[in-house]
This record gives C-alpha cells, structure tokens and sequence, in this order.
C-alpha cells in the first residue's frame, strides 16, 4: 500500500501545482483584460477629442465662409450698382437690353 499511497501522493501534489498555475493563468489572463479594457478606454477618449477638434475647426471654417460669401454678395451688389449707374441704365433701358440678347 506505501506504493499506492507515493502515487496518491504524487498525484495530488501534481493536481495541486496544477491548480495553482491555473489560478495564477487565470489571474494573469484577467489582468491583460483589464488593461486591454483600460486602453481601449483610453482610446475611445482620445478619438473623441480629436473629433470634438475637427468639428470645433469645421465649424470656423463654416463660420469663415459666410463671411467671405455675404463679404462677396456685398461687393457684387455694389459692382452692379456702381455699373448700372456708369452706363445711366434706366428700367426701360433693361427690358430693352434684355430683348436685344
């Protein structure tokens, strides 16, 4: 019996290395998840900053080009204004241009 009781032995020490590497894979395993978690936390922040980033710039932008479109209109409105004053245009003179072309 002292064999069988060695390899009873023998083989509850190897189940209990067993389980302790086990436990131990277990913790490691929850471990990078938890730092693969945090990173891809991490991440998402930063992809959000940098897209509150281009939207604030879009928005500028946006806010750049009206002013250069109503800038624009101001100074075509005065060209033509400036225009039909030179050439003394009067509202009869136009319907007459008009049917001419």
């Amino acid at each position: 019996m002292s064999a069988d009781a060695g390899g009873e032995g023998a083989l509850e020490l190897a189940v209990r290395r067993l389980q302790r590497a086990l436990a131990l894979l277990e913790q490691r395993v929850a471990q990078r998840i938890a730092e693969a978690s945090a990173g891809a936390g991490a991440a998402f922040e930063e992809d959000r900053a940098r897209l509150a980033a281009a939207l604030d710039e879009a928005r500028a932008r946006e806010h750049d080009l009206e002013e250069a479109g109503a800038a624009a209109s101001a100074a075509l409105s005065r060209a033509i204004a400036e225009i039909r004053q030179a050439l003394g245009s009067a509202p009869a003179d136009e319907t007459r241009i008009a049917q001419e072309a």
